[in-house]
Protein backbone atom coordinates (compact mmCIF):
# COMPACT_ATOMS: atom_id res chain seq x y z
CA UNK A 1 0.00 0.00 0.00
CA UNK A 2 1.07 3.51 -0.70
CA UNK A 3 1.56 4.90 2.50
CA UNK A 4 0.67 8.24 1.86
CA UNK A 5 -2.86 7.38 1.43
CA UNK A 6 -3.09 5.07 4.41
CA UNK A 7 -5.85 6.87 6.54
CA UNK A 8 -7.75 6.14 3.45
CA UNK A 9 -7.97 2.73 4.58
CA UNK A 10 -8.06 2.36 8.09
CA UNK A 11 -10.89 0.63 9.43
CA UNK A 12 -13.92 2.01 11.03
CA UNK A 13 -16.63 0.91 13.42
CA UNK A 14 -19.80 1.70 13.25
CA UNK A 15 -22.12 2.38 16.83
CA UNK A 16 -23.39 -1.18 16.77
CA UNK A 17 -19.80 -3.11 16.19
CA UNK A 18 -20.20 -3.30 12.10
CA UNK A 19 -16.64 -2.62 11.04
CA UNK A 20 -16.07 -1.03 7.89
CA UNK A 21 -13.08 -1.90 6.33
CA UNK A 22 -12.06 1.53 4.65
CA UNK A 23 -13.20 4.97 4.55
CA UNK A 24 -14.73 4.79 0.85
CA UNK A 25 -18.43 3.89 0.02
CA UNK A 26 -19.98 4.06 -3.04
CA UNK A 27 -22.72 6.84 -3.15
CA UNK A 28 -26.13 5.98 -4.09
CA UNK A 29 -26.58 6.51 -8.14
CA UNK A 30 -30.11 5.66 -9.86
CA UNK A 31 -29.20 3.61 -12.81
CA UNK A 32 -33.10 2.92 -14.70
CA UNK A 33 -31.89 -0.59 -15.11
CA UNK A 34 -34.50 -3.02 -13.58
CA UNK A 35 -37.01 -4.51 -15.13
CA UNK A 36 -40.82 -3.22 -15.40
CA UNK A 37 -41.87 -5.67 -12.92
CA UNK A 38 -39.63 -3.18 -10.20
CA UNK A 39 -36.83 -6.54 -10.28
CA UNK A 40 -33.48 -6.22 -10.66
CA UNK A 41 -31.69 -7.25 -13.78
CA UNK A 42 -28.73 -9.41 -14.55
CA UNK A 43 -26.43 -6.37 -15.64
CA UNK A 44 -27.49 -4.33 -12.59
CA UNK A 45 -26.40 -7.32 -10.72
CA UNK A 46 -23.14 -7.20 -12.39
CA UNK A 47 -22.60 -3.71 -12.33
CA UNK A 48 -22.52 -3.28 -8.71
CA UNK A 49 -20.71 -6.28 -7.91
CA UNK A 50 -17.86 -4.90 -10.51
CA UNK A 51 -17.78 -1.86 -7.76
CA UNK A 52 -18.20 -3.83 -4.85
CA UNK A 53 -14.82 -5.30 -4.09
CA UNK A 54 -12.64 -2.77 -3.04
CA UNK A 55 -14.82 -0.67 -1.20
CA UNK A 56 -15.94 -0.81 2.65
CA UNK A 57 -19.89 -0.40 1.81
CA UNK A 58 -22.08 -0.01 -1.29
CA UNK A 59 -25.40 2.05 -0.63
CA UNK A 60 -27.74 1.28 -3.54
CA UNK A 61 -30.02 3.20 -5.99
CA UNK A 62 -33.58 4.35 -3.98
CA UNK A 63 -35.96 1.15 -3.72
CA UNK A 64 -39.58 2.88 -3.45
CA UNK A 65 -41.59 1.86 -0.26
CA UNK A 66 -44.61 2.04 -1.98
CA UNK A 67 -46.10 1.72 -4.98
CA UNK A 68 -47.05 5.28 -5.64
CA UNK A 69 -43.52 5.92 -4.64
CA UNK A 70 -41.70 5.39 -7.40
CA UNK A 71 -39.30 7.77 -8.69
CA UNK A 72 -37.42 6.52 -11.63
CA UNK A 73 -38.56 4.58 -14.98
CA UNK A 74 -36.25 1.28 -14.23
CA UNK A 75 -36.20 1.39 -10.40
CA UNK A 76 -36.20 -1.95 -8.52
CA UNK A 77 -38.96 -1.94 -6.11
CA UNK A 78 -38.93 -2.77 -1.88
CA UNK A 79 -42.85 -2.43 -1.78
CA UNK A 80 -43.91 -5.76 -1.42
CA UNK A 81 -42.61 -9.46 -0.34
CA UNK A 82 -42.69 -10.13 -3.69
CA UNK A 83 -39.46 -7.83 -3.89
CA UNK A 84 -37.63 -9.61 -1.72
CA UNK A 85 -35.95 -12.13 -4.09
CA UNK A 86 -35.00 -9.72 -6.20
CA UNK A 87 -33.86 -7.85 -3.41
CA UNK A 88 -31.58 -10.59 -2.06
CA UNK A 89 -30.05 -10.86 -5.78
CA UNK A 90 -28.67 -7.89 -5.35
CA UNK A 91 -27.46 -7.87 -2.02
CA UNK A 92 -26.02 -11.29 -2.50
CA UNK A 93 -23.97 -9.63 -5.19
CA UNK A 94 -22.47 -6.81 -3.16
CA UNK A 95 -21.64 -8.84 -0.07
CA UNK A 96 -19.78 -12.00 -2.21
CA UNK A 97 -17.38 -9.24 -2.92
CA UNK A 98 -16.32 -8.11 0.63
CA UNK A 99 -18.23 -4.46 0.80
CA UNK A 100 -21.50 -4.27 3.83
CA UNK A 101 -24.60 -3.66 1.06
CA UNK A 102 -26.95 -1.22 2.19
CA UNK A 103 -30.76 -0.61 0.61
CA UNK A 104 -31.59 2.83 0.33
CA UNK A 105 -34.85 3.67 0.77
CA UNK A 106 -37.23 6.27 -0.39
CA UNK A 107 -40.69 7.83 -1.82
CA UNK A 108 -40.19 10.58 -4.66
CA UNK A 109 -43.17 12.23 -3.17
CA UNK A 110 -43.91 15.46 -5.97
CA UNK A 111 -40.69 14.19 -7.92
CA UNK A 112 -43.04 10.77 -8.75
CA UNK A 113 -43.30 11.07 -12.95
CA UNK A 114 -47.27 10.64 -13.23
CA UNK A 115 -47.06 7.81 -15.73
CA UNK A 116 -45.25 5.68 -12.67
CA UNK A 117 -47.85 6.32 -9.67
CA UNK A 118 -51.37 6.10 -11.96
CA UNK A 119 -51.59 9.58 -12.05
CA UNK A 120 -51.41 9.17 -7.71
CA UNK A 121 -48.69 12.30 -7.58
CA UNK A 122 -48.71 12.78 -3.68
CA UNK A 123 -46.65 14.93 -1.18
CA UNK A 124 -46.69 17.34 2.24
CA UNK A 125 -49.14 19.48 0.61
CA UNK A 126 -50.48 20.79 -3.11
CA UNK A 127 -47.47 22.37 -4.18
CA UNK A 128 -46.02 21.87 -7.44
CA UNK A 129 -42.85 21.12 -7.73
CA UNK A 130 -40.46 23.67 -9.71
CA UNK A 131 -38.61 20.62 -11.28
CA UNK A 132 -42.04 19.79 -12.64
CA UNK A 133 -43.90 22.61 -13.18
CA UNK A 134 -45.32 21.32 -16.25
CA UNK A 135 -46.88 18.57 -14.19
CA UNK A 136 -49.01 17.75 -11.79
CA UNK A 137 -50.08 19.79 -9.17
CA UNK A 138 -49.59 17.09 -6.07
CA UNK A 139 -52.55 15.32 -3.80
CA UNK A 140 -51.47 16.83 0.03
CA UNK A 141 -51.61 13.33 1.91
CA UNK A 142 -54.05 12.81 4.87
CA UNK A 143 -53.20 12.14 8.03
CA UNK A 144 -53.53 7.86 8.14
CA UNK A 145 -52.14 7.92 4.69
CA UNK A 146 -48.80 9.64 6.08
CA UNK A 147 -48.94 7.22 8.74
CA UNK A 148 -49.00 4.25 6.17
CA UNK A 149 -46.38 5.78 4.50
CA UNK A 150 -44.29 5.85 7.84
CA UNK A 151 -45.12 2.33 8.19
CA UNK A 152 -44.01 1.37 4.52
CA UNK A 153 -40.73 2.30 5.55
CA UNK A 154 -40.40 -0.02 8.09
CA UNK A 155 -42.23 -2.80 6.22
CA UNK A 156 -38.98 -2.09 3.47
CA UNK A 157 -36.57 -2.25 6.25
CA UNK A 158 -37.86 -6.05 7.18
CA UNK A 159 -37.41 -6.68 3.77
CA UNK A 160 -34.31 -5.98 3.66
CA UNK A 161 -32.96 -7.58 6.67
CA UNK A 162 -34.59 -10.80 5.69
CA UNK A 163 -32.90 -10.26 1.55
CA UNK A 164 -30.02 -10.67 3.74
CA UNK A 165 -28.64 -6.50 3.59
CA UNK A 166 -26.65 -5.24 6.14
CA UNK A 167 -28.17 -2.00 6.53
CA UNK A 168 -30.80 0.62 5.17
CA UNK A 169 -30.30 4.06 4.40
CA UNK A 170 -32.98 6.29 4.73
CA UNK A 171 -33.00 8.55 1.92
CA UNK A 172 -34.41 12.36 3.32
CA UNK A 173 -32.47 14.11 0.34
CA UNK A 174 -32.56 15.54 -2.97
CA UNK A 175 -36.15 16.90 -2.97
CA UNK A 176 -38.27 13.42 -2.23
CA UNK A 177 -40.91 12.50 -0.03
CA UNK A 178 -39.53 13.04 3.14
CA UNK A 179 -37.74 15.94 2.47
CA UNK A 180 -40.88 17.49 0.95
CA UNK A 181 -42.32 17.24 4.52
CA UNK A 182 -38.93 19.08 6.57
CA UNK A 183 -39.63 21.70 3.61
CA UNK A 184 -41.52 24.77 4.32
CA UNK A 185 -41.63 25.38 0.15
CA UNK A 186 -43.13 22.28 -0.27
CA UNK A 187 -44.86 22.09 3.09
CA UNK A 188 -47.64 24.39 4.33
CA UNK A 189 -49.66 21.77 6.79
CA UNK A 190 -51.13 23.26 9.68
CA UNK A 191 -51.43 20.07 11.39
CA UNK A 192 -48.88 17.66 13.54
CA UNK A 193 -47.08 17.31 9.96
CA UNK A 194 -46.16 21.03 9.56
CA UNK A 195 -46.04 24.26 10.34
CA UNK A 196 -42.82 25.39 12.86
CA UNK A 197 -39.70 23.40 12.15
CA UNK A 198 -40.24 21.10 14.66
CA UNK A 199 -43.54 19.96 13.09
CA UNK A 200 -41.78 19.99 9.74
CA UNK A 201 -38.84 17.47 11.70
CA UNK A 202 -41.97 15.13 12.85
CA UNK A 203 -42.30 13.17 9.50
CA UNK A 204 -38.50 12.69 9.18
CA UNK A 205 -37.90 12.03 12.77
CA UNK A 206 -41.21 9.26 12.62
CA UNK A 207 -39.40 7.24 10.13
CA UNK A 208 -35.92 6.57 11.67
CA UNK A 209 -38.26 5.76 14.72
CA UNK A 210 -40.24 3.49 12.81
CA UNK A 211 -37.39 1.51 10.66
CA UNK A 212 -34.98 1.43 14.44
CA UNK A 213 -38.04 -0.29 15.45
CA UNK A 214 -38.31 -2.62 12.95
CA UNK A 215 -34.42 -3.45 13.23
CA UNK A 216 -35.46 -4.07 17.56
CA UNK A 217 -37.77 -5.87 16.51
CA UNK A 218 -37.19 -8.52 13.53
CA UNK A 219 -33.24 -9.08 13.74
CA UNK A 220 -31.05 -9.58 16.72
CA UNK A 221 -27.54 -8.81 14.16
CA UNK A 222 -26.07 -5.65 14.08
CA UNK A 223 -27.67 -3.67 11.15
CA UNK A 224 -26.44 -0.85 10.17
CA UNK A 225 -29.35 2.64 9.28
CA UNK A 226 -28.10 5.86 7.65
CA UNK A 227 -29.93 8.84 7.07
CA UNK A 228 -29.14 11.20 3.40
CA UNK A 229 -30.21 14.75 3.86
CA UNK A 230 -29.61 17.95 1.59
CA UNK A 231 -28.47 20.86 3.21
CA UNK A 232 -30.66 23.36 1.33
CA UNK A 233 -32.96 24.41 -1.47
CA UNK A 234 -32.57 27.34 -3.39
CA UNK A 235 -36.51 28.20 -3.24
CA UNK A 236 -37.52 30.91 -0.65
CA UNK A 237 -38.99 29.86 1.46
CA UNK A 238 -37.11 27.07 1.26
CA UNK A 239 -35.01 24.93 3.66
CA UNK A 240 -32.00 26.96 5.22
CA UNK A 241 -28.61 25.82 6.28
CA UNK A 242 -29.64 26.80 9.79
CA UNK A 243 -32.66 24.15 9.24
CA UNK A 244 -30.53 21.91 7.99
CA UNK A 245 -28.66 22.21 11.38
CA UNK A 246 -31.12 22.42 13.58
CA UNK A 247 -32.33 18.62 11.88
CA UNK A 248 -28.50 17.37 11.67
CA UNK A 249 -28.58 18.11 15.61
CA UNK A 250 -31.74 16.28 16.44
CA UNK A 251 -30.26 13.13 13.95
CA UNK A 252 -27.25 12.77 15.71
CA UNK A 253 -28.93 12.17 18.95
CA UNK A 254 -30.80 9.76 17.62
CA UNK A 255 -28.50 6.61 17.31
CA UNK A 256 -27.96 6.23 13.76
CA UNK A 257 -24.59 4.53 11.94
CA UNK A 258 -24.13 7.36 10.26
CA UNK A 259 -25.39 10.63 8.32
CA UNK A 260 -25.02 10.93 5.02
CA UNK A 261 -24.83 14.95 3.46
CA UNK A 262 -25.84 15.46 -0.45
CA UNK A 263 -23.34 17.87 -1.80
CA UNK A 264 -22.27 18.43 -5.33
CA UNK A 265 -18.88 20.25 -4.25
CA UNK A 266 -17.46 18.91 -1.12
CA UNK A 267 -16.28 22.35 -0.02
CA UNK A 268 -19.50 24.63 -1.04
CA UNK A 269 -20.87 27.57 1.15
CA UNK A 270 -24.17 27.90 2.73
CA UNK A 271 -26.04 30.36 0.09
CA UNK A 272 -28.87 31.74 3.33
CA UNK A 273 -28.66 30.99 7.00
CA UNK A 274 -25.55 29.85 9.04
CA UNK A 275 -21.93 31.49 8.51
CA UNK A 276 -21.53 31.86 4.94
CA UNK A 277 -18.17 31.91 4.84
CA UNK A 278 -17.01 28.81 6.28
CA UNK A 279 -17.61 25.41 4.15
CA UNK A 280 -21.36 23.36 4.94
CA UNK A 281 -19.17 20.23 5.75
CA UNK A 282 -17.66 21.69 8.91
CA UNK A 283 -20.62 23.46 10.03
CA UNK A 284 -22.13 20.05 9.79
CA UNK A 285 -18.85 18.57 11.81
CA UNK A 286 -19.32 21.18 14.38
CA UNK A 287 -23.18 20.38 14.88
CA UNK A 288 -22.18 16.56 14.80
CA UNK A 289 -19.46 17.02 17.66
CA UNK A 290 -18.12 13.37 17.15
CA UNK A 291 -21.38 11.83 17.88
CA UNK A 292 -22.34 10.23 14.42
CA UNK A 293 -20.24 9.09 11.29
CA UNK A 294 -20.49 11.71 8.63
CA UNK A 295 -20.36 10.91 4.99
CA UNK A 296 -19.06 14.03 2.84
CA UNK A 297 -19.39 13.60 -1.52
CA UNK A 298 -19.09 15.69 -3.79
CA UNK A 299 -16.70 16.85 -6.74
CA UNK A 300 -13.82 14.14 -5.00
CA UNK A 301 -11.94 12.74 -7.97
CA UNK A 302 -8.46 12.03 -6.93
CA UNK A 303 -6.45 10.38 -4.68
CA UNK A 304 -5.46 13.53 -3.36
CA UNK A 305 -8.57 14.84 -3.09
CA UNK A 306 -10.08 11.82 -1.15
CA UNK A 307 -7.00 12.65 1.14
CA UNK A 308 -7.60 15.78 1.60
CA UNK A 309 -11.34 15.05 2.10
CA UNK A 310 -10.52 12.98 4.79
CA UNK A 311 -8.44 15.02 6.42
CA UNK A 312 -10.57 17.69 6.60
CA UNK A 313 -12.06 15.36 9.78
CA UNK A 314 -14.90 13.58 7.79
CA UNK A 315 -15.35 10.16 8.31
CA UNK A 316 -16.29 8.42 5.22
CA UNK A 317 -16.14 9.71 1.68
CA UNK A 318 -18.63 8.64 -0.95
CA UNK A 319 -17.42 8.17 -4.99
CA UNK A 320 -19.90 7.88 -7.67
CA UNK A 321 -18.79 8.84 -10.91
CA UNK A 322 -15.50 7.88 -9.93
CA UNK A 323 -16.43 4.14 -9.51
CA UNK A 324 -18.17 4.77 -13.03
CA UNK A 325 -15.66 5.80 -14.95
CA UNK A 326 -13.11 3.21 -13.05
CA UNK A 327 -14.40 0.60 -10.81
CA UNK A 328 -10.83 -0.24 -9.83
CA UNK A 329 -10.27 3.65 -8.49
CA UNK A 330 -9.96 2.13 -4.74
CA UNK A 331 -7.47 -0.49 -5.82
CA UNK A 332 -5.37 1.45 -8.15
CA UNK A 333 -5.31 4.02 -4.93
CA UNK A 334 -4.55 1.01 -2.44
CA UNK A 335 -1.85 -0.50 -4.22
CA UNK A 336 0.09 2.50 -5.44
CA UNK A 337 -1.24 2.99 -8.76
CA UNK A 338 -3.01 6.36 -8.40
CA UNK A 339 -1.50 7.75 -11.69
CA UNK A 340 -3.52 5.02 -13.41
CA UNK A 341 -6.99 5.89 -12.31
CA UNK A 342 -9.11 6.24 -15.34
CA UNK A 343 -10.83 10.24 -15.16
CA UNK A 344 -12.82 10.43 -18.40
CA UNK A 345 -15.21 7.44 -19.31
CA UNK A 346 -14.18 6.19 -22.42
CA UNK A 347 -17.51 6.29 -25.16
CA UNK A 348 -16.02 2.86 -27.20
CA UNK A 349 -15.56 1.13 -24.35
CA UNK A 350 -17.20 -2.37 -25.48
CA UNK A 351 -18.32 -3.73 -22.15
CA UNK A 352 -18.95 -0.30 -20.71
CA UNK A 353 -16.98 -0.99 -17.37
CA UNK A 354 -20.71 -3.62 -16.97
CA UNK A 355 -22.06 -0.73 -16.69
CA UNK A 356 -25.89 -1.17 -17.73
CA UNK A 357 -26.99 -0.07 -21.17
CA UNK A 358 -29.66 2.44 -19.76
CA UNK A 359 -27.46 4.58 -17.26
CA UNK A 360 -24.62 3.84 -20.32
CA UNK A 361 -27.00 5.75 -22.58
CA UNK A 362 -27.90 8.60 -19.77
CA UNK A 363 -24.40 9.16 -19.80
CA UNK A 364 -23.05 9.50 -23.18
CA UNK A 365 -25.72 11.55 -24.25
CA UNK A 366 -25.47 13.55 -21.70
CA UNK A 367 -22.77 16.64 -22.33
CA UNK A 368 -21.15 17.60 -18.95
CA UNK A 369 -22.33 14.26 -17.11
CA UNK A 370 -18.62 13.30 -16.50
CA UNK A 371 -15.59 15.08 -17.31
CA UNK A 372 -14.63 15.28 -20.79
CA UNK A 373 -18.02 13.85 -22.09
Amino acid sequence: MNQKYNSLFQPLSLKDGVELKNRIVMAPMTNFSSNSDGTVTEAEVKYYARRSKDVSMVITACTNVTANGQGFKGEFAGDRDEMIPSLKQLASAIKEEGAKAVLQIFHGGRECPPELVDGDVVSASGVQSPNRQSGPVPRELSDSEVEEIIKAFGETTRRAIEAGYDGVEIHGANGYLIQQFFSPHSNRREDRWGGSLEKRMAFPLAIVDEVQRVVKEHTKEPFIVGYRFSPEEPETPGITMDDTLALVDVLAGKGLDYLHVSLMDFYSKPRRGADLDRPRIEQLMDTINNRVPLIGVGSIYTADEALKAIASGVPLIALARELIIDPDWVEKVQSGREEEIVTEIDKNDPDHHEVPEPLWQAIVNSPGWFPGV
